[in-house]
C-alpha cells in the first residue's frame, strides 16, 4: 500500500523544526504500522497451507499475547509517553513517583501487551482494555503521568493472524 506524506515549507509556522520533526514522526509511525504485518510473516514457510492447520510448533512460535483471542469487550490501547526535554530522565522520574504513577498505571487486571522505550520519543505502552475501563485507563494518566510526559492515545488491533492468512494465500 503506497503511503505518500508531504511536509509543505512554504507556508510553515514559527517552530519548523517542531512541524517536521512531528511530520517525520508521523511518517515513521505509518511506516512501522504499515511494516509490521510483512515483518511477522518474514518466512513464508512458517505459515500454514492454504486449508491446513499450523502445526504445533508453528503455533507455539507465536508469542501468547498475539494468538490469544481477545475477548470481546477489550481493546488494544497504544499510549504514546512521550519524554519532557526539557527536564533530565531523572526529573521527570522524581515527579512520576511523587504522582503516584508507578503505582497507579496500568492500572490493576488490565493487561500490559507491550511496553518498549522509542529512543528519542519516550516510551510506547500497548494495553489490553476492556471497554468498560477505558475511563480508568485515562484517569491514571491524567492524574499521575502528565508534567513528566506528553500523552497519545491510538487505539489498535492485532493484524498478525491476519497478515499471515493474506501472505499464505497471496492476498486471496
Amino acid at each position: 500500500m503506497p503511503i505518500a506524506i508531504a511536509v509543505s515549507t512554504s507556508a510553515l509556522p514559527v517552530a519548523p523544526a517542531a512541524v517536521l520533526r512531528r511530520g517525520l514522526l508521523g511518517a515513521a509511525l505509518i511506516t512501522s504500522l504499515c511494516a509490521a504485518p510483512l515483518a511477522y510473516s518474514a518466512d513464508p514457510a512458517a505459515a500454514p497451507a492454504p486449508g491446513t492447520q499450523a502445526t504445533p510448533a508453528t503455533q507455539a512460535a507465536m508469542p501468547a499475547a498475539a494468538s490469544a483471542a481477545a475477548p470481546d469487550d477489550t481493546f488494544l490501547l497504544t499510549i504514546f509517553l512521550r519524554h519532557d526535554e526539557s527536564k533530565p530522565l531523572p526529573k521527570i522520574n522524581d515527579q512520576l513517583r511523587a504522582q503516584g504513577f508507578f503505582k497507579t498505571f496500568p492500572p490493576p487486571g488490565i493487561e500490559v501487551v507491550s511496553w518498549y522505550v522509542m529512543m528519542g520519543i519516550g516510551q510506547v505502552v500497548t494495553l489490553r482494555v476492556p471497554a468498560s475501563r477505558l475511563r480508568e485507563v485515562n484517569r491514571a494518566i491524567e492524574t499521575t503521568a502528565w508534567g513528566g510526559y506528553r500523552t497519545e492515545f491510538y487505539p489498535t488491533y492485532d493484524y498478525k493472524a491476519q497478515a499471515q492468512q493474506m501472505r499464505a494465500t497471496d492476498g486471496k
